[in-house]
């Protein structure tokens, strides 16, 4: 590696440390410069979120005394939130730290921890020579251990790989090529510090003697949270995005709802089936197999709903309306997800002489037939009414 080129990024986690008598984890980040092996770790109480990562990046440039051309990571979203064809979408809120700081992003494929083996081996490294085994009075006792181990013996040891210490190896050689690093205005050393909660099942997290609602979709899920002039912030703790916002009570005991937190899901439910009909452009067609999807899956039933509608978008696009046929072999079977139903469509696509336009029954259509069958779990034995009672 070119001197200020690369440092690698990784985190990791050890349970079971004891601090002040008690088995707790320890998060940590390490940091690696690959040309000289310097090393730089953070640790933490809880679980690394998107903000508390760029605090720690400040913390390793402000240590090592400078900034690298680029920074390596897997593909974890605190940093890139998807990865398509190679092709990054980055965590915003990183991006923009990163942007401002003036180092590029680079994400590893998927995979291939290869690619960033020396912080790989650095987080090895921490867990069972620098924590494992050890005991601390408290929290800032561990702090203090690890700041002394990183300065006293990981970057003063002879490195296996250059046969010398990182620490000399980093001022002969590498300090003078890193680039100067000012802590970026984006990064507010007042800000408020984010915690964690847990979201119960009727999707409300405790703060402070009252109760705060999230999205259904987080309930029994942690979640980041923070209070910063007079609001209480919900974030998601993989990509920060905040995801619920009230105003701070200062009684005890009360329960602070947004109304919408509870009727998302089933707005969006009742919209996938709307858009589902106006796709096939055959309303008895798409309540069938809403109720196919619905009896089969009834816990992930929205997801369901979602991917059956991308996978007949796409066929649809493609190919064309799905033949008679072709519904009324997909209907007649007892158990089908989004996933079956891609195969089958793929199945059918490779042979499509295997199913004629004989299969179809002419006494009932497929949707008929399937709605009279699945009516009776909402209700309705005929079939009538299903889509109240789909969702």
């Amino acid at each position: 590696m070119v001197p200020g080129e690369q440092c690698q990024v990784d985190g990791g986690e050890l349970r079971g440390v004891m601090i002040g008598g008690t088995e707790t984890t320890v998060y940590f980040t390490v940091f690696v410069l690959s040309y000289s092996r310097l090393m730089s770790v953070s640790v933490s109480d809880r679980p690394i979120d998107t903000d508390l990562l760029i605090r720690q990046h400040d913390a390793a440039f402000r240590y090592f005394g400078g900034m690298p051309q680029e920074c390596v990571y897997d593909q974890t979203k605190l940093v890139v939130i998807n990865e398509t064809f190679r092709e990054l979408t980055l965590n915003q809120r990183f991006h923009q730290y990163a942007t401002a700081a003036g180092f590029h992003i680079r994400s590893c494929e998927g995979y291939d921890p290869e690619s960033k083996g020396k912080v790989e081996a650095g987080v090895k490294y921490v867990k069972h020579n620098g924590l494992y085994g050890e005991t601390f009075a408290d929290w800032r006792d561990l702090e203090q251990h690890v700041a002394d181990w990183q300065e006293r013996i990981a970057n003063q040891r002879l490195h296996g790989s250059t046969g010398q210490s990182p620490r000399a190896l980093y001022d002969r050689e590498e300090k003078a090529k890193m680039l100067p690093y000012l802590t970026p205005s984006c990064l507010d050393a007042t800000a408020a510090v984010v915690v964690t909660r847990k979201a119960d099942k009727t999707g409300l997290i405790a703060w402070q003697s009252n109760k705060y609602s999230v999205p259904m979709a987080y309930q029994n899920a942690r979640v980041g949270v923070c209070e910063q002039d007079g609001r209480l912030r919900i974030s998601d703790l993989s990509s920060g995005e905040v995801i619920a916002e009230h105003g701070v009570c200062l009684d005890k005991g009360q329960i602070i709802k947004n109304t919408h937190h509870y009727r998302d899901r089933e707005l969006r439910v009742e919209t996938l089936e709307q858009e589902l009909q106006q796709l096939l452009a055959k309303p008895d067609l798409a309540l069938a197999l809403c109720a196919v999807l619905k009896a089969t899956s009834p816990k992930i039933y929205k997801d369901q709903l979602a991917g059956a509608k991308q996978v007949l978008a796409e066929h649809i696009r493609s190919h064309g309306a799905l033949p008679e046929a072709l519904w009324q072999r997909l209907l007649d079977t007892p158990r089908l997800t989004a996933t079956g139903l891609k195969e089958r469509l793929a199945a059918y696509q490779r042979h499509p002489e295997r199913i004629t336009p004989a299969e179809a029954k002419p006494t009932a259509s497929p949707a008929s037939t399937v709605l009279a069958r699945y009516g009776a779990l909402h209700g309705h034995p005929t079939g009538q009414g299903v889509s109240h009672g789909v969702h």
